[in-house]
């Protein structure tokens, strides 16, 4: 960007959205590379975190259930759903508002992380794999199915076990969450002190 081009779109207020976001943006690229590349990769480890948090309810579903038909058609959407949903919460929770200006908050920045991580990489999983293999399991004639008026309840007794046993990975991934948010915030801040000086006004929330 020139420095005509950065005099037009900082105005005497301090410089606009789309500034912050241009000036944010080119300066990315003068970030230590560790830096860059944990921004850029670390919400694909998260999701696949969640994939294998699919693929672990999954398997704890289809042993409650006596579930062993279709393993590849069942294993496949508990991995990737996760995936691609908790990378998607991630970019538009935390990655975009940092590149954009947007999140100068270094605790909501932690908590956004925490929540992704435990609701789209823990949550998440359980409640996708729970349908899918009811539906096997009554396709199939794998275990007994209850009555219409005690599905509720016949659900809330097969998940209580798995929840108990997917608390690790809950735990898991909320500190794995954190830890992202927490280190995209330090490379912003870092982003932002390359972008604007130590003398520059700080960015509004």
């Amino acid at each position: 960007m020139s420095e005509n081009t950065q005099k037009e779109l900082v105005s005497r207020d301090g410089p606009t959205r789309a500034a912050i976001i241009e000036m944010l943006a080119k300066n990315f690229e003068r970030l230590p590379d560790i830096d860059q590349k944990l921004f850029m990769y670390g919400p694909m480890y998260l999701g696949g975190n969640a994939g294998l948090a699919g693929l672990i309810s999954n398997s704890l579903y289809r042993r409650a259930l006596n579930v062993k038909q279709a393993p590849v058609a069942s294993s496949l959407p508990m991995a990737v759903l996760p995936f691609l949903t908790t990378f998607a919460l991630y970019n538009a929770a935390v990655s975009a508002p940092l590149m954009a200006g947007d999140l100068n908050c270094p605790s909501c920045a932690l908590l956004r992380g925490a929540l992704v991580g435990v609701v789209g990489g823990g949550v998440y999983p359980i409640l996708l794999a729970l349908p899918v293999n009811i539906g096997l399991a009554t396709r199939y004639n794998t275990a007994p199915m209850p009555e219409k008026g005690n599905v509720l309840r016949y659900w809330g007794d097969l998940s209580r076990p798995i929840l108990r046993r997917m608390r690790a990975v809950l735990v898991l991934q909320a500190f794995f969450g954190t830890f992202l948010s927490s280190r995209h915030f330090e490379t912003y801040t870092k982003l932002a002190q390359i972008t604007f000086g130590s003398g520059r006004e700080e960015l509004k929330d």
